[in-house]
């Protein structure tokens, strides 16, 4: 009777164990969720090839993985929200870097995850040579490379036809004249802003201007040098007797893009990235548009463009492998070649993985005419942006604003920027 009763006590006290061992054993295979905040979603070109593939990844991987985008369209406020929290110490598990002295600085310490080792091997050759380098710092990388900007001057060719220009001036001494001529037909000749958080139009016209002026070591230049109250002058002109909007001070991306599309100006500077878009929503602009390097500064170099690490992919360090391997696969995912060309093909955007369009890829002309653009380039160089951290940058167009409006010569807007530099 002893041993029933013993036999009975062991089989409970076993059947009791058995629920924990078995939802011990399911939590050792719980989802891992990765949040993504993320500025891809909205009206961005790339938002829909990119839910595309995340929607295929987390198919894939049900039940181990999921990714969780977050939706972020404001692009100022994302940077903003991303340096904030890093400031702070919260890494997202996922979130787009931008390569630029602010959040490089937070390579120091232990909030990213370092991919150094993992890109050592079959991953890593599947970048463009040098975007690997460029996105590692003190030896370590701890973000991907992913998108590649390429910022040449957009202009719309029948406007210029109409306006009796051939070709876009490979002169400034030329590109004024071209500018009279736009405006003696009602057209304002550039899109300029100096609002959000980097005055993005006008800084990449400064960008072009300073690369003409130093050629490919133009950043090495201290803010003191001469070249930038130079370049400042040629900018102020940009601003003034007509050549851009009236709303330019104050003017943000959205703003600036839309007079292009609009053809209220004629003259534009953005990325691939944004092909989609004036596709979609002015196909009569996208069809007329080619771009061409800056204008020559009187005794400068032509031919520069400016390109640029654009955004990069990084994530929260963490010490969970299995947590640290479900990253590691989605970036995988997110950077395999025929997805990249996938989002390529959709957006027009251009990117640090190296693919081949094929006989069948619809190719659009406009990215065609960009690939051929940096191919053609007499040299590359990034942009004031790249080189100054935030604090400059953001006081950028606080000061180009002062000088559009007469409060502020162009050395005092560089003595502004100087202040900021400190």
């Amino acid at each position: 009777m002893k041993k029933a009763s013993a036999l009975i006590v062991a089989f409970l006290f076993l059947a009791g164990l058995l629920p924990l061992f078995a939802a011990g054993g399911q939590e050792g295979a719980r989802e891992i969720v990765l949040q993504w905040p993320c500025i891809w979603v909205a009206q961005d070109s790339k938002a829909a090839a990119v839910a595309a593939l995340v929607d295929q990844f987390n198919a894939d991987n049900a039940g181990r993985i999921k990714v969780v985008i977050e939706p972020n369209p404001d692009y100022d406020g994302y940077r903003q929200k991303i340096n904030t929290m890093m400031a702070a110490g919260q890494v997202p598990d996922l979130f787009v870097f931008n390569p630029d002295p602010t959040q490089f600085s937070y390579y120091e310490g232990d909030l990213l995850m370092d991919f150094s080792e993992d890109l050592k091997g079959e991953w890593g050759r599947d970048f463009a040579e040098g975007t690997i380098a460029a996105s590692t710092k003190g030896g370590r990388t701890k973000s991907i490379p992913y998108e590649l900007g390429l910022t040449p001057i957009w202009y719309n060719t029948e406007l210029f036809r109409k306006a009796g220009v051939s070709g876009f001036p490979k002169t400034f001494d030329e590109f004024w004249v071209a500018c009279d001529k736009l405006k003696a037909i009602g057209v304002t000749p550039t899109s300029q802003m100096t609002g959000g958080t980097n005055a993005w139009t006008s800084m990449l016209w400064y960008s072009h201007i300073m690369a003409s002026i130093g050629g490919p070591e133009v950043w090495s230049r201290p803010l003191s040098d001469p070249a930038y109250v130079q370049a400042a002058e040629i900018l102020l002109k940009l601003y003034s007797d007509g050549n851009t909007t009236k709303d330019a001070v104050g003017c943000d991306a959205g703003c600036s893009s839309g007079h292009y599309l609009a053809q209220d100006t004629a003259i534009f500077i953005n990325g691939p990235w944004y092909i989609g878009a004036a596709k979609k929503n002015a196909p009569e602009v996208h069809a007329a548009t080619a771009v061409a390097p800056a204008p020559a500064v009187k005794g400068g170099q032509y031919g520069a463009q400016i390109g640029f690490l654009l955004s990069n992919l990084a994530a929260a360090d963490t010490d969970d492998a299995a947590r640290r391997a479900a990253v590691i696969k989605f970036l995988q995912w997110m950077t395999e070649p025929d997805n990249v060309k996938k989002i390529s093909l959709d957006a027009g955007s251009m990117f640090c993985v190296k693919f081949q369009f094929g006989a069948g890829d619809q190719v659009d002309p406009l990215q065609q005419k960009f690939i051929e653009a940096s191919a053609n380039a007499a040299f590359i160089v990034d942009h004031f942006q790249a080189n100054y951290r935030t604090e400059v940058v953001q006081e950028f167009g606080q000061a180009l604003g002062a000088m559009a409006l007469g409060r502020a010569t162009p050395k005092q807007f560089v003595e502004m920027l100087q202040a900021k530099n400190k």
